[in-house]
């Protein structure tokens, strides 16, 4: 079985999903071979471009080797200036090369005028003329050596993101001309959403043999005749170039679990698309990790789920991984302890990600997040104080909230802003199967058949344009948010914001 992970997606680790297909496969004597055709499709596209005309390009072009290099150096990460440069250089070049074919290309998106993600007849379209994707020089001649060989009977597609989509679908339409005795299966986060829409009628019966919604590892198996496996297996990432991600070193991704333990947020993908929530015990993460920091020897390891459990926390403090890991956490009781955040700093944790979404309580509660103000800023500060970096979400134009609440969450942010490293600031959409869409008066986000959201009326008319002039005009010119604004790592953003605490590689040791 060949396994493949598709282009535009942030080059900087390995990917999970295929790696725990590879674990589940190679448990049951499935012999599999992962391939990460966007770090090579990136790669490949770098290696090609000519030197252009205008001065940047010309830098960018000619600096490239050093700047990736530079990319994979600890020390770059202790210049942010540097830091910035090599990565601005090398997306100049993925730019560059896209503009030959008329497309915005960078290192973590794909932009197509003439071609849309959300359009179901758009991918087909890309999927009957691979030959015009930008990524066909790669994958034709990658793809047919690895078909030569006979255990590749079963291709499978890990399509995450709508960056992805064009090119898979583009290599999937390559493959289904090449290979059309081969059986063609896509699943990965981006094909779990569409498929758990109710409305979702398959566009792609002549193309993909099977979608599959949520984990594969059962339908994989079934597929080769093997019964899936009553133990749980841990990823295996052999066969993926471990060192040549743009980061200081590996970085292994592990996820915990799918779907979320809280599961009552409103508006959240995971509850309208009514994922359930899978963990695996917090002795066997453990175990785990023991086997694969041995193996893999990572620099950093990062949590996939969508809040790691305070359970699998506690049991990170009694028996650290041995390297320093980040992760999206709920905010709770047990952060507000200065004893405990010490804790888990002693245990590695360098960065915590943390959804505030809004710092006025009453849209909070409207949101049924869980928490409140008081709890968020005894969390934020016993973080500071342990040294864990704090990478903060917030979420404006949700139905309860207007430009008074919008204001409410930048006092907030302002107030606590020493004890908040990051910020990630967002738009809110409405995901179009939400129950909450109903009580509303929606509208069409987009054209497309595939779009995951709705645009609505929004009952407060905090309409997006007047929120992105709000965010613009006056939250970013807040002195204190624009300095932690500043902070944030380019295009790279969360993946590689822990590289910049300082000692990432030494869990023991106080963030720098």
């Amino acid at each position: 079985m060949l396994l493949i992970y598709p282009p535009v997606a942030k080059p900087c680790e390995p990917p999970a999903g295929i790696a725990r297909l590879a674990g589940a496969l190679r448990s049951g004597n499935v012999p599999c071979t992962l391939l990460d055709a966007n770090l090579e499709g990136q790669m490949s596209l770098l290696a090609a471009q000519a030197e252009p005309a205008d001065t940047w390009g010309r830098r960018a072009c000619r600096n490239l080797p050093a700047n990736l290099s530079a990319l994979r150096d600890p020390g770059t990460y202790a210049s942010p200036a540097r830091y910035r440069r090599a990565v601005a250089d090398v997306n100049r070049v993925l730019e560059l090369a896209g503009q030959t074919r008329n497309i915005s290309l960078s290192l973590v998106n794909y932009q197509d005028p003439e071609l849309s993600p959300l359009k179901s007849a758009d991918l087909l379209r890309a999927a009957a003329k691979p030959a015009e994707n930008i990524f066909f020089p790669y994958f034709a001649q990658r793809l047919p050596p690895l078909l030569a060989e006979p255990r590749h009977k079963i291709v499978g597609i890990s399509l995450n993101y709508l960056s992805q989509a064009l090119p898979a679908f583009a290599m999937a339409g390559f493959l289904r001309q090449r290979f059309p005795e081969v059986t063609l299966v896509m699943g990965g986060g981006l094909v779990t959403s569409w498929l758990r829409n109710p409305a979702w009628q398959n566009p792609f019966a002549g193309l993909v043999d099977l979608l599959v919604a949520g984990p594969g590892e059962e339908t994989l198996l079934g597929l080769c005749g093997r019964a899936s496996s009553p133990r749980h297996v841990p990823p295996d990432y052999t066969g993926l170039p471990l060192s040549d991600y743009l980061a200081p070193g590996f970085i292994l991704p592990y996820a915990a679990s799918s779907g979320c333990y809280w599961h009552r947020c409103s508006f959240c993908p995971e509850k309208t698309e009514e994922n359930p929530y899978r963990a695996i015990p917090p002795d066997q993460v453990l175990d785990d990790l023991s086997e694969l920091v041995l193996n893999t020897r990572p620099v950093l390891l990062h949590f996939l789920d969508n809040a790691v459990s305070p359970a699998l926390l506690a049991a990170l403090v009694e028996q650290p991984p041995g390297v320093g890991w980040y992760g999206f956490a709920r905010i709770n009781r047990a952060l507000t302890e200065p004893a405990f955040c010490r804790a888990l700093r002693r245990a590695g944790c360098i960065m915590l990600k943390l959804g505030l979404e809004s710092g006025n309580q009453e849209v909070l509660t409207a949101m049924r997040k869980g928490i409140d103000l008081e709890m968020v800023a005894r969390a934020l500060s016993a973080l500071h104080a342990a040294g864990i970096r704090t990478y903060v979400y917030l979420l404006f134009g949700t139905p309860a909230e207007s430009l008074a609440e919008a204001r409410d969450t930048l006092i907030f942010t302002t107030g606590h802003a020493r004890a908040i490293t990051w910020l990630n600031l967002a738009v809110f959409n409405m995901p179009v199967c939400s129950q909450e869409a109903n009580t509303l008066q929606a509208s069409r986000f987009s054209e497309g058949d595939l779009s995951l959201y709705t645009d609505f009326a929004h009952p407060r008319s905090w309409d997006r344009k007047t929120i992105r002039r709000f965010l613009d005009q006056e939250f970013k010119r807040s002195p204190e948010i624009a300095a932690i604004l500043r902070r944030d790592p380019p295009l790279f953003t969360s993946n590689h914001a822990p590289f910049f605490t300082g000692g990432f590689a030494s869990p023991g040791s106080p963030a720098g």
